[in-house]
């Protein structure tokens, strides 16, 4: 490969990624604004722009990059020159581990075939994940104080948000006050307590996020404030020492923060220390580098491959009509194919249901619905297919498959986080615990329809219960905009003909939705299904419905809260 033809297309990829990074930022710092502002719609649209930018940009580089490369766009030894050179340029820099997922994005889309090469990509991280050294200007350091109000007034100080406060001194007693009941209750603040807290603020929906950590007695104990902005001024919401409060505020089923963070790796690290039981994929997916994410799945996959031995087999749960569906026991994830062919009644394209998943990527998931990764070219060892599970992806999508030697290659695919499908958890669960996830259940659906999300389809096999026993949504094929969908009453019979129609005998739109029939099909345990029903009368009633349209139409943005709204200093303010 000629020197020039090297320069050009190594400067067209590095100052691609230049260009994205830079573009990313700049919405990025948008958002503070956004808040400031309360200008809620376009902060969703910012988030929208965010997410859109990685592809945009790269159509422009690729399309440069096979021009430049002309006949040695499919020669290795050109690419290997390409990574190598391409390594010594990025070392240095403080986001290198995403200029290097930038590569493989240019590779796959550029090189024919979009295939997976260790020799010719970086599969394998050519970096550390973590940094040696914390970086002590990723945080503010607060000394040990005796009187905690003195800790949260100066905190309060040096994140102002740029606008006034409600009740800073309510907000300075609140949070002391919180803080007695869970830290003086179990620990003893000496000289040796130091508290460190982000510089980055963490903006999602309509709050920001304050993500900390306060040493006592020799370890390390994370908190979270978050902060809403309604029309009295900024104040605190609550303070978040829980765990498993704190992991869901960071969980696959919520969009991505925005935040300006300049040492991604500094700040994953820091949030790695924090969050507990996160994988490195998940933390890079919570702070919008959502495609590094994707690579570091990948990684930890394939390693998590040579470290097992178990095969893949079909998910449990009843299968569905658009999806083959099959998972890795020891691994916590589900591979999702699209059916060459859908049974009736589904009569949709492979392309309409791509683009229900671009759709779910995009929008607000208000901790109801799963993430996903799309994958192309996607390699598994056939040795470790289990036959059944070989036998049904021949019998149900076999244009998407092809062998390479000792693989299988999947021409395309997402992953999901592994969930206990509902139907299966109700089957065995305790009364009680039947009657909190069906609540649950409830509250998801009315969650995703205040965030203009109708689930189409909304049988228990499509919903799926996390560890905490949160119900998910996961099945997305027939999810409608809740705006677009007429819910009616359902007409009384009033002659003996309409009474003993075998058919409906009132006309029926292709959006009418009926919130009475749900009783029929929702839950089928017998000993939850009256409770479930008398527990939740707005599921049914067509003018709840009506009311969510309602607030939606007049550009009202609803406020999922990532946590109990009981935690809630003032559970009376809205936002």
């Amino acid at each position: 490969m000629k020197k020039d033809s090297l320069r050009l297309v190594i400067a067209t990829i590095r100052n691609g990624y230049e260009r994205y990074i830079s573009d990313f930022n700049q919405i990025t710092r948008e958002i503070p604004a956004n808040f400031i502002k309360r200008d809620w719609q376009q902060l969703q649209k910012n988030h929208k722009r965010r997410l859109r930018l990685y592809k945009d940009h790269l159509v422009y580089i690729v399309a440069h990059c096979r021009e430049l490369l002309g006949l040695e766009v499919a020669d290795d030894n050109a690419w290997k020159l390409l990574k190598s050179t391409y390594l010594e340029e990025i070392g240095n820099k403080d986001d290198k581990e995403l200029a290097a997922t930038f590569f493989n994005s240019v590779f796959r889309k550029t090189f024919p075939g979009n295939r997976v090469d260790e020799q010719l990509m970086f599969v394998e991280s050519p970096f550390p994940e973590f940094p040696e050294q914390p970086d002590p200007n990723l945080y503010r350091t607060y000394g040990a104080s005796v009187d905690l109000s003195l800790l949260f007034r100066k905190i309060l100080d040096d994140f102002d948000f740029g606008t006034n406060y409600f009740q800073k001194e309510e907000d300075i007693r609140l949070l002391v006050q919180k803080a007695e009941q869970v830290i003086l209750s179990r620990y003893r603040i000496t000289d040796a307590t130091t508290a460190q807290v982000l510089r980055n603020v963490f903006y999602r929906n309509k709050a920001a996020y304050l993500i900390g950590r306060i040493f006592l007695e020799k370890k390390w104990m994370p908190f979270i404030i978050p902060f809403v902005h309604n029309r009295h001024g900024v104040f605190a919401d609550t303070l978040i020492f829980d765990p498993n409060i704190m992991s869901g505020i960071f969980s696959y089923t919520r969009s991505y923060f925005m935040a300006p963070v300049e040492i991604p790796s500094q700040t994953v690290a820091f949030l790695n220390s924090v969050i507990q039981h996160k994988k490195l994929y998940e933390l890079y997916n919570a702070i919008g580098f959502n495609k590094h994410g994707k690579t570091s799945f990948y990684r930890d996959f394939t390693r998590h491959l040579r470290e097992s031995e178990d095969e893949f087999v079909l998910a449990p749960g009843i299968p569905g009509m658009v999806m083959t569906v099959f998972t890795l026991p020891s691994y916590n994830i589900v591979f999702k194919l699209i059916k060459d062919h859908f049974d009736p009644p589904k009569n949709m394209t492979r392309q309409q249901v791509r683009e229900k998943y671009k759709l779910v990527g995009l929008h607000d998931r208000v901790g109801r619905m799963a993430d996903t990764h799309e994958f192309e070219n996607f390699k598994l060892p056939l040795s470790r297919l289990h036959p059944d599970l070989m036998d049904e992806l021949k019998n149900t999508v076999n244009s998407l498959l092809s062998i390479e030697g000792d693989n299988l290659i999947i021409r395309h695919l997402y992953i999901e986080r592994r969930l206990t499908p509902l139907n299966i958890f109700l089957e065995s669960c305790s009364l009680k615990l039947a009657r909190i996830v069906v609540n649950d259940y409830a509250e998801a659906i009315l969650q995703m329809a205040q965030a203009n999300i109708f689930p189409g389809d909304m049988m228990t096999k499509n919903f799926g219960v996390t560890r905490q026993n949160r119900v998910i949504f996961y099945d997305y094929d027939e999810i409608e905009f809740l705006d677009s969908m007429t819910f009616r009453q359902k007409p009384k019979a009033e002659t003996y003909e309409q009474i003993y129609s075998s058919e409906p005998w009132y006309d029926i739109g292709e959006k009418d939705v009926f919130p009475e029939d749900f009783k029929r099909f929702m839950i089928g345990r017998a000993d939850v299904r009256d409770y479930f029903i008398e527990s939740n009368p707005k599921l049914f009633d067509p003018e709840y419905w009506k009311e969510i349209q309602n607030r939606l139409k007049k550009g009202e943005f609803i406020h999922a809260f990532p946590y109990p709204e009981i935690m809630r200093f003032r559970p009376e303010q809205e936002i």
